[in-house]
């Protein structure tokens, strides 16, 4: 079974209800994207889901989390009552650590406590998706696009050769210096980076050669921490897909995206449903015509 669901989420903590609060009127086209692809898992029977994290707990380096049962834990963000769990996909897990440590360097973990990179995804998706397992890999900040593009397309062959139904999430945030309030302050050429990352990712024909192409010590300038996710995510997917942007917030000066890909694969199965379809209504046609 191939890949089913794909997107790219913001993890801000404010996106969870008890967090956010008042604040989540500054949020609502992306909690509306969190729902959307929410639903996409359920009405696929997506079974794991793959987060991508650009927040490791520990050193860095390229990291799978191999835990058979997670903790989403929001104190640090002041909900002291948030705790909940979540199970990890042990067995998707170990065939991802085997496949990607014959093409590269990767830790494997087991860290109870998930970062809040993938917790707040897993915390959201999981609300209509009870069931859900999740397994989460954690990008490197000492390699370049190369490299998280060929975790990408391991991660690929893995999900098409598991008979499991997947999805697989990019969480990350776009630049954090949009406005002076940004926690980065203000940098001119965040705008710009921003509105690079949406083109690109409008275009699919091109959006996984391009996203290679971005420039990694701007990327660092404007303080975001999407781009090794989306890399991966990008190289994860069949070389055709749909992309549509469900949400792009900045509030808070920082860039909350929110997009949705739907992999080839899912198009074409919707295609020989719709010809099955035709075929019998013209199997029917032509029955009542020899009557």
């Amino acid at each position: 079974m191939s890949l089913l669901v794909a997107g790219l989420l913001p993890h801000c903590p404010l996106l969870i209800p008890e967090i956010g609060r008042s604040n989540q009127k500054f949020l609502t086209k992306n909690i509306t994207a969190y729902n959307q692809i929410s639903q996409e898992i359920k009405d696929n029977e997506v079974e794991t889901l793959v987060i991508i994290s650009p927040h490791a707990l520990d050193a860095e380096g390229l990291k799978i989390n191999v835990s058979p049962e997670m903790i989403i834990d929001f104190k640090d963000f002041g909900l002291i009552s948030g705790k909940d769990k979540i199970k990890g996909d042990s067995t998707l897990a170990d065939k991802l650590y085997s496949a990607l440590k014959e093409e590269i360097d990767l830790k494997m973990v087991s860290h109870p406590l998930l970062d809040y990179g993938s917790a707040v995804p897993s915390f959201l998706l999981k609300k209509d998706n009870p069931n859900l397992k999740i397994v989460v890999i954690s990008v490197s900040k000492n390699h370049d696009a190369s490299f998280h593009n060929l975790v990408g397309k391991t991660i690929k062959q893995v999900l098409k050769d598991t008979p499991k139904k997947t999805a697989i999430v990019a969480s990350g945030d776009l630049s954090h210096s949009l406005k002076r309030k940004s926690p980065a302050g203000f940098n001119p050429k965040a705008n710009k980076f921003d509105n690079k990352i949406i083109e690109i990712l409008s275009k699919e024909e091109s959006a996984e050669e391009n996203i290679i192409k971005v420039d990694f010590s701007l990327a660092e300038d404007v303080g975001q921490c999407a781009l090794r996710p989306l890399i991966v995510l990008l190289g994860a997917m069949s070389s055709q897909f749909e992309a549509k942007q469900l949400a792009y917030e900045t509030e808070f000066g920082i860039g909350y995206l929110s997009f949705i890909f739907k992999p080839f694969n899912k198009i074409e199965e919707e295609e020989e449903e719709e010809e099955e379809e035709e075929n019998i209504i013209n199997d029917e046609n032509n029955l009542k015509e020899i009557k």
